[in-house]
């Protein structure tokens, strides 16, 4: 049997996110993909001494092109085109637009078209609006050249449906996530239940203004405490600002979270809360479910399709209805869902799919 060549675009592996849904599938790749097949993996240069994968059928590429970046479109391309792959697998919906060569893409959300704001952008009104529609264009032509493309749930396959038309719609390809290998292969940091002796909400995730968290602080008010956990930048900077101004107290951050860190909170928290106004999938959720902790979260339909009834939603754009229901507190999670459906939420399951695409585009 030939051996074909497949690319994967890995060069977000550390990042939050998209990065853990990278380094699942290349996990569960090294564990049990074809022997016919052989993968190269682009990641940035900084990123190859710390990325481990068995030598033979996985060859590591470093490339010198940040996504979103000049270099995409050119070192990237060259890359990609030098080594003559039979697929290539676009992880992330950014990509060199002249590569014509057989393709799928994974588009984990359309939150950038839905929640079009300079809030979101470090850059002046004038440069932003220019990467905004560098963006649209970019993943437009991503949608219409890729022989297939994958989202983690139905609601996400339905918002592109919507913007691109029903043409489109046969060669997408909902793959559920789940939760982690690494999380499901430690143990909680004992250490910080003397650093967090009493109950609290947790948040976990990034602070862009369409995770809605400053409505969050707005509804919150007495015990439990409230633990923002998530990444140091500008927008938690202007979370500490308005709790500051707001005299808001019993709210933290913690910015430096590790696996063994987030386990810890997950089976110590009150509840999950996530007050969303966009996602594609919901890792957090799935995450909380799988550890037993309750989720309170909005009544988006990405967070419907996940949990169904199993959690108790709010409107996230009402800050009394998050407010009445952080007070009321959760619902207590049945036995009989306390641990995600692995057979419908598995990142293992997941990666037998695309490798079924492999074979198949």
């Amino acid at each position: 049997m030939k051996t074909r060549k497949i690319g994967i675009d890995a060069r977000l592996y550390f990042q939050t996110g998209v990065g853990t849904y990278i380094r699942n599938l290349l996990y569960y790749l090294s564990l049990s993909s074809p022997n016919s097949m052989q993968f190269y993996v682009y990641v940035l240069p900084k990123d190859v001494p710390t990325i481990h994968l068995p030598p033979g059928r996985f060859t590591i590429r470093p490339v010198d092109a940040p996504w979103h970046s000049v270099g995409e479109q050119t070192v990237f391309y060259s890359a990609i085109m030098e080594d003559n792959l039979d697929l290539m697998h676009f992880t992330y919906f950014s990509y060199p637009i002249r590569y014509k060569r057989p393709f799928i893409a994974t588009v984990h959300d359309v939150t950038p078209l839905l929640f079009k704001t300079g809030r979101a952008s470090t850059l002046n009104p004038l440069f932003y609006e220019i990467k905004h529609q560098v963006f649209k264009f970019v993943l437009s032509s991503q949608i219409k050249h890729a022989r297939a493309i994958i989202t983690p749930t139905r609601s996400v396959q339905d918002q592109i449906v919507s913007m691109y038309g029903t043409s489109i719609k046969n060669k997408i390809h909902p793959l559920y996530e789940g939760v982690s290998y690494e999380l499901m292969s430690v143990k909680e940091n004992t250490s910080l239940s003397k650093k967090y002796p009493k109950p609290f909400y947790l948040y976990v995730g990034n602070f862009y203004p369409h995770k809605n968290v400053e409505r969050l602080i707005e509804a919150f008010d007495n015990p439990p405490d409230l633990l923002l956990v998530g990444p140091d930048n500008m927008f938690a900077q202007k979370l500490k600002d308005h709790i500051a101004a707001a005299n808001i107290k019993n709210i933290t951050f913690n910015h430096n979270a590790t696996i063994e860190d987030l386990v810890f909170f997950y089976n110590h928290a009150k509840a999950l809360v996530n007050p969303s106004l966009s996602e594609g999938f919901g890792l957090p959720l799935i995450e909380a479910t799988y550890f037993g902790c309750p989720v309170i979260a909005s009544d988006i339909p990405v967070f419907k399709e996940l949990l169904g009834s199993n959690y108790t939603s709010f409107d996230a754009m009402n800050v009394p209805d998050i407010a009445e229901k952080l007070k009321a507190g959760p619902r207590v999670i049945p036995d009989s869902i306390r641990n995600p459906d692995t057979s419908k939420f598995s990142f293992e399951k997941m990666t037998r799919d695309v490798v079924h695409l492999y074979n198949n585009e």
